[in-house]
């Protein structure tokens, strides 16, 4: 048994002076409180724990892109044009290498479980590799390595658009039709730290005859579903001239909303889409800092959690890892949007960066400190430029109003300390594998 002995902790509602949280296999067995010095022999997190945090939606190789995507005018549609030139060099070897380093980055910004939405699946042309799922294996090898959990969503991805077969960059996404993708995706195990969901890239990616057999997948294992959902007017547009419906409302036509399931990004939606999502239990992640980046819009957050769709959070295109900043900036951009602020508390914030995120990714034990829950933890420093001044027992507000990722001094995963003192335990020196591992990619 391990005992951590955190300085002030986030226990759902208030923050708690000097708490002690005990661990064995992996899960927290017992919280007691008023515990003012640390005990014996306990590993002493100083300043405020929360739960882990959840990245529900990251594409890892996105982050060979960042610095450069910025660069010019443009739009989502420019930016894919130079996302497709980084797949198109991806390997299973390679994308090991930037995975691992981009899954360090996010345990030192608190991340203990990511949502990884995947879908370059073979080789640049078509061809399947010797192991089907070669690159699948290897993001949750490098999760491993980096000491996080992973959700896999294997991605069912097979046209351009309505009614167009892949082009040259998608052939590499795709398996030809559903049942083809799902017989691949019944390879994949799950491990102690790897869940398997699946997902539909999109509703111009996957034809509607096929989106059945992809919700039906999901069903049958009670597997996490996550789905781009109405990011851009166009494919909004294009889907009402397609099928005479939003892309809401054809998903729900075909049996794919429900309580597993997250749409992502939902920035487009009318009142019947919001109350589709809402009153069919299907979660919200948005990613504010992507839809930001890309000009994608704001989401109508507020009415979809109203409508009854849980939120939760991701960094997407990681143009930033800061999980953070991204519950930080769903509630600002909803002040700039209405003008008015006050939204969400901070405690709700918290809750879509972790419990909520945590149950979007399939991992429903975690996201709480209490006993049984999953012993993920992160801890927020209170004494940096950024935190320092604010009372600690107002410190929910201090972490996702002032604090960033570089205020994370300690992430534990499953019990194991994965960042002690700002430091990766695993990735010795994560700039540097970060360094190497995009430049690998440099064309």
């Amino acid at each position: 048994m391990t005992t951590y002995w955190l300085e002030h902790a986030w226990l759902d509602t208030h923050v708690e002076p000097g708490v002690a949280v005990e661990v064995a296999d992996g899960r927290i067995t017992a919280v007691r409180t008023d515990v003012p010095t640390p005990p014996p022999g306990a590993e002493i997190l100083r300043g405020l724990t929360l739960p882990g945090l959840a990245n529900a939606h990251s594409h890892a190789f996105h982050r060979a892109l960042r610095g450069t995507v910025q660069v010019g005018s443009g739009t989502f549609w420019t930016w894919r044009e130079v996302m497709y030139a980084t797949a198109d060099r991806l390997t299973p070897e390679s994308y090991h290498a930037l995975a691992r380093a981009v899954y360090a980055e996010m345990a030192l910004a608190g991340v203990t479980s990511v949502g990884e939405f995947h879908y370059v699946h073979h080789a640049p042309g078509g061809t399947p590799y010797a192991d089907p799922n070669a690159m699948g294996e290897a993001l949750i090898a490098a999760a491993a390595d980096a000491g996080i959990r992973i959700t896999l969503l294997d991605t069912a991805y097979l046209s351009a658009g309505f009614g167009q077969p892949p082009n040259t960059h998608q052939l590499r996404f795709s398996d030809g039709t559903a049942e083809a993708w799902a017989e691949r995706c019944s390879l994949l195990k799950e491990r102690d730290h790897a869940r398997i969901g699946v997902a539909i890239h999109s509703v111009r990616a996957v034809p509607a005859g096929e989106l059945a057999t992809v919700a039906a997948w999901a069903e049958e294992r009670r597997a996490p579903l996550h789905v781009h959902l109405s990011e851009q007017t166009a494919e909004n547009d294009a889907c009402r001239e397609a099928h005479g419906r939003t892309p809401t409302r054809l998903l729900a036509d075909h049996g794919v909303l429900g309580p597993r399931t997250t749409g992502v990004h939902n920035t487009h939606l009318t009142d019947e889409d919001i109350a589709l999502l809402g009153g069919s239990g299907t979660g919200t992640c948005m990613c504010p800092t992507t839809e930001r980046d890309l000009a994608d819009g704001i989401g109508p957050a507020v009415a979809l959690q109203k409508a009854g769709s849980p939120l939760s959070l991701g960094s997407d295109s990681h143009a930033v890892i800061d999980l953070l900043e991204e519950a930080r900036a769903m509630e600002l951009n909803e002040r700039l949007r209405t003008r008015t602020r006050g939204h969400w508390t901070a405690a709700a914030l918290l809750r879509a960066a972790s419990a909520d995120g945590h149950a979007a990714l399939g991992w429903d034990a975690a996201g709480t400190i209490e006993p049984g829950a999953l012993a993920d933890l992160t801890t927020i420093a209170l004494d940096s430029v950024r935190t320092a001044g604010p009372l600690p027992r107002l410190g929910a507000e201090t972490a996702v109003f002032a604090a960033t990722a570089a205020d994370v001094r300690h992430t534990v995963v499953g019990g194991r300390q994965v960042v002690r003192d700002g430091a990766h335990t695993l990735v010795p020196d994560v700039p540097q594998a970060l360094a190497r591992a995009v430049d690998a990619l440099r064309g």
